[in-house]
């Protein structure tokens, strides 16, 4: 059986810096890379808040920046889907695709999580071509623009009022007669003119052609249906943190999302660490899943070090 020193699961921006700063402190990290090589970043076209790009940056691009830094410090990067954790015996007994079980000194779990999507094949094929989940990414492409944000939840109006101090005009599309968000939240998206809040609305189609998205097509509760023309379309009906391998094993929040110590990466189990998405339900920012991810190696590094 292949013992390793020091695990990462997951290949985004928080599993690519831990195995960075793992490398550079001779753990030997072995990364799979998982479902999603390179994180939902590769799902992005261009990125332009991530310190060192001057110029911007594609998602792929920068994953695969990432990728070619961590390999040059000796991390073993490998394709493949950790199907099993046994987290009751130490070293950790973890399974590769249902087929292989290896074993691991510790875990550093980078997951991430995915954002909810309506379900519309439009909706994928758009996907990246004026469809996003995430506002403070991808809002400045669309500045003076016709925009949409679908969902009613705190997280749609914060997106709805960010878009709206960059776009020309935000629809925020509403499937119930009210908002959830909080009273303060509520207040602040009907104070801004530029939003237009579309109560008991759901989204048909989103329209595009070979440029990009060009409309959204909505169904009113009395069946009706309209086009509304825009260029961009944001979903902000949650997201979904990738930590089912972790179920019932670790200490989790009602969402799922991994609970950590503290100012820490540590997870309930001894040994185990969490970094990016999968433990921050709310910024959900490359930069701060690599900040994280630095503070696993760092951590997963001293507990290695006390068990010297």
């Amino acid at each position: 059986m292949e013992h390793i020193k020091c695990l990462i699961i997951g290949s985004g921006p928080a599993g690519f810096t831990a195995a960075i700063y793992a490398a550079r402190a001779n753990l030997s990290p072995v990364l799979y890379e998982g479902i999603e090589p390179g994180g939902q970043l590769t799902t992005t076209t261009e990125i332009e808040n991530f310190p060192g790009y001057p110029e911007g940056v594609a998602g792929t691009a920068m994953m695969a920046d990432l990728r070619r830094q961590a390999e040059r410090f000796g991390t073993a990067v490998r394709s493949g889907i950790i199907s099993e954790v046994a987290t009751d015996a130490y070293p950790f007994k973890v399974s590769v695709d249902g087929e292989q079980t290896i074993e691991a000194e510790s875990i550093i779990i980078a997951t991430g999580a995915s954002a909810k999507y309506l379900g519309l094949e439009s909706e994928q094929r758009f996907k990246g071509m004026g469809v996003s989940a995430c506002a403070t990414c991808d809002g400045f492409f669309y500045r003076k623009q016709d925009v949409a944000v679908v969902g009613g939840g705190d997280t749609a109006c914060e997106e709805a009022t960010y878009l709206a101090s960059l776009c020309r005009k935000v629809y925020l599309i509403v499937r119930k007669p009210f908002l959830r968000a909080s009273k303060a939240m509520q207040e602040r998206v009907f104070a801004t003119p530029n939003i237009e809040v579309l109560f008991e609305h759901n989204t048909v189609e989103v329209l595009g052609d070979a440029d990009g998205v060009t409309g959204v097509r909505v169904r009113n509760g009395e069946g009706a249906e309209r086009d509304i023309a825009i260029s961009g379309f944001f979903l902000a009906i949650g997201h979904h943190p990738n930590t089912e391998l972790f179920a019932g094993k670790l200490d989790m929040d009602d969402n799922g999302y991994i609970r950590t110590a503290p100012d820490t990466s540590k997870t309930s189990v001894e040994g185990i660490f969490a970094a990016g998405d999968v433990r921050d339900p709310h910024y959900r920012q490359a930069i701060v899943a690599a900040g994280s991810g630095c503070i696993a190696a760092l951590d997963c590094e001293r507990f290695l070090a006390s068990k010297k």
